[in-house]
């Protein structure tokens, strides 16, 4: 409702009742500007779009969104191609930025799923072949590790604890198996775990490995209790992973080569991550420094993942 330029009142609703009773009192607003930026077309022909139903809210991190399901009627005889379009939330108009709309399709006999973004904004159904559809999300992938802070700030955390290549191998393999699992599993709609849980947990798995660094050698801080306890907070991220895909819809299957290609996409930039950072951990090691250096990091991770944690707990209103 922010992004149809409604009154304040309209979109600082907290208490979901006022959200829906907004969204009520603004619908043809709040339709008006996705019919505008969603569009469906048959041979070129543009489809006329109805509601579906009710709109609904849905709150995402922080920010409450208004859902709604659309009917297009095309006009047409058989044999012809859908295109589908999206300029939804745009960098223009402030709010958001950088926006990237999945979607899901069955149509004309093909099925399949795309990324939408601005500079490839329509796809026009059988041209796109299953290598770009495992492109499209590999970069995805790719693209949520390296913005996604907190999971940075965690692989971090891991590798100013390891002393040795050995370490890191062991590590962030149970790490990543961890992650991959339950990304799969909640990606699929087989597991729900509400993000009011997750997040605040994720924050807290990047402070208890932070603060193992500042009290002393990891290996020594979480003994035998280290795989597990990683493999745990892993279980945790993977919950993250698949929360920024936003599927909400259980057995998607036919998702399945798209969310192998999101996961690909999260190891291949992990691994070019430790790639990069490891080489210079251990040069960083054999200096003078090491012992200041390490604490020097692990710091700041502490204070912004502790930050995060109490800004991620839902309070009452």
């Amino acid at each position: 409702m922010k992004s149809a330029w409604l009154y304040a009142e309209a979109y600082a609703a907290k208490e979901r009742t006022e959200q829906l009773r907004q969204l009520k009192i603004n619908r043809a607003a709040v339709i008006e500007y996705v019919t505008g930026r969603f569009a469906v077309a048959y041979d070129d022909k543009p489809c006329a779009p109805t509601t579906v139903g009710d709109a609904d809210v849905r709150v995402r991190g922080k920010a409450a969104f208004a859902v709604l399901t659309l009917a297009f009627t095309c006009e047409g005889g058989g044999g012809g191609a859908h295109a589908i379009s999206s300029a939804l939330f745009p960098d223009a108009e402030s709010f958001v930025h950088s926006t990237e709309t999945i979607v899901r399709y069955d149509l004309d006999g093909k099925k399949g799923s795309a990324v939408l973004a601005a500079k490839n904004p329509t796809l026009r159904i059988g041209e796109r072949q299953a290598s770009n559809q495992v492109w499209d999300f590999l970069l995805l992938g790719a693209e949520h590790l390296v913005f996604g802070l907190d999971h940075i700030l965690f692989l971090l955390a891991l590798l100013i604890g390891a002393r040795r290549f050995r370490d890191v191998v062991i590590t962030v393999s149970a790490f990543t198996a961890a992650h991959s699992i339950t990304f799969l599993l909640a990606a699929m709609g087989v597991v729900d775990v509400p993000g009011e849980i997750v997040e605040p947990v994720i924050a807290v798995s990047i402070t208890v490995v932070a603060l193992a660094n500042l009290w002393g050698r990891q290996e020594d801080r979480l003994g035998k209790w280290r795989l597990p306890v990683v493999f745990a907070f892993g279980l945790v991220h993977g919950l993250g992973f698949a929360g920024a895909l936003d599927i909400d819809e259980s057995g998607s299957w036919d998702l399945l080569l798209s969310l192998l290609s999101f996961n690909l996409g999260i190891e291949v930039t992990q691994l070019v991550i430790i790639a990069v950072l490891f080489p210079l951990l251990l040069l960083l090691r054999r200096t003078p420094a090491a012992r200041w250096a390490v604490a020097a990091m692990s710091a700041p991770i502490v204070a912004v993942s502790l930050y995060w944690f109490f800004d991620r707990i839902p309070l009452p209103l």
